[in-house]
């Protein structure tokens, strides 16, 4: 009944503040965790249009075959310029290129881009990080 009196048993190895110094640094690493999560996220997503799909590598960009359209991709603007059944003219980071289907990747604005398809609607174009 002492400690209902006066001061709290001893606890031994467990006693009140052995507990802050384990719990401290695991707050520090599962706040470290999350944002290590949400960095990460942000890198694999490096693409900030709807219709841009990445994976850890390269993204597949589809531009509507319209006036305008155009696409954020790993840090570059990609525009839609003109299309014919074989050969697509964009612009990326400010630089027009022309891309025809079975053609090597392009080296432009840091990134290399290759046409994966045309359609009557839509251009289907691969960036990657060399």
């Amino acid at each position: 009944m002492r400690h209902l009196l006066g001061s709290p048993p001893s606890l031994g190895w467990c006693g009140g503040r052995t507990l802050d110094p384990v719990l401290i640094p695991t707050r520090r690493r599962l706040a470290a965790l999350f944002a290590s999560a949400a960095l990460g996220l942000a890198v694999l997503s490096g693409c900030s249009s709807d219709n841009v799909d990445c994976s850890l590598d390269s993204c597949t960009v589809t531009l509507d075959r319209t006036v305008n359209a155009s696409a954020s991709v790993l840090g570059v603007e990609a525009k839609f310029v003109s299309a014919d059944d074989n050969t697509v003219t964009l612009e990326v980071a400010g630089e027009q290129i022309q891309l025809t289907k079975g053609q090597q990747a392009v080296d432009v604005g840091g990134l290399q881009v290759s046409l994966d398809s045309i359609t009557a609607d839509a251009v289907n174009v691969q960036v990657s990080k060399p």
